[in-house]
């Protein structure tokens, strides 16, 4: 079966096992037979030509898309978001999230860090807000943003709360330079602190920097 192979530093234990997934779509396998396994502090990017099933896989594995075959686990369990402990070590940033229309950027943000209990919520908040760029934006609507800022919010959801697995796809999406050049200063900080990074991407320079093992699903469908 396909698999990706051992990282830069030697075979890890996995923080996320995936066996024999699998989607079907009608008469159409989108891809199939996938063996993923990702350990804490390692990053593993998902590549390929558009259709090849990178956001399928994603949306499988955090449980946004029902694979028609295959076992998920992170961290010997079962994965299934409806667990407590899963919601707590699961962030995800998709492209579709979505923002309540009626709260400003600094809301959203601590409303994501107090639902996760995030202790000292307001200086963390605080301090995402001016790594992501979004000090001067904090009181408007996500429906006055760009698309570069709203991007970026959605990825400060993910940073004020708790996280052992990060799953992004194509975050490098609608970043300019700057900001493609602080997200992977940032992905590489989240492995060095033992986070696990699952990530499509289509960026060379953001996979070079930050992946640890390339898995081209072109090859698999």
């Amino acid at each position: 079966m396909p698999t990706a192979g051992p990282g830069r530093g030697g075979r890890r234990v996995a923080l996320l096992e995936v066996r024999g997934l699998s989607r079907r779509f009608g008469e159409v396998e989108v891809f199939t037979g996938l063996d993923l396994d990702v350990a804490a502090g390692e990053a593993v990017a998902l590549t390929g030509r558009n259709g090849a099933g990178k956001s399928t896989v994603l949306r499988c594995i955090t449980a946004a898309d029902q694979p028609t075959a295959g076992t998920i686990e992170l961290d010997g369990t079962t994965l299934d978001e409806r667990s407590p402990l899963i919601r707590t070590a699961l962030a995800v940033v998709m492209d579709d999230l979505d923002f309540f229309p009626d709260l400003s950027v600094v809301e959203h943000l601590d409303l994501f860090a107090q639902a996760h209990r995030v202790e000292n919520a307001q200086e963390v908040v605080d301090e995402v807000l001016t790594e992501v760029g979004l000090v001067a934006q904090s009181g408007q609507l996500p429906g006055t943003l760009s698309s570069g800022q709203r991007r970026r919010l959605a990825l400060a959801s993910a940073f004020v709360r708790p996280r052992r697995l990060l799953v992004l796809d194509e975050p490098e999406q609608r970043l300019d330079a700057a900001g493609l050049e602080w997200l992977a200063e940032r992905l590489v900080r989240e492995k060095s602190e033992g986070l696990a990074i699952l990530m499509a991407s289509h960026d060379p320079r953001l996979v070079e920097t930050v992946a640890d093992r390339i898995v081209d699903l072109g090859t698999l469908s």
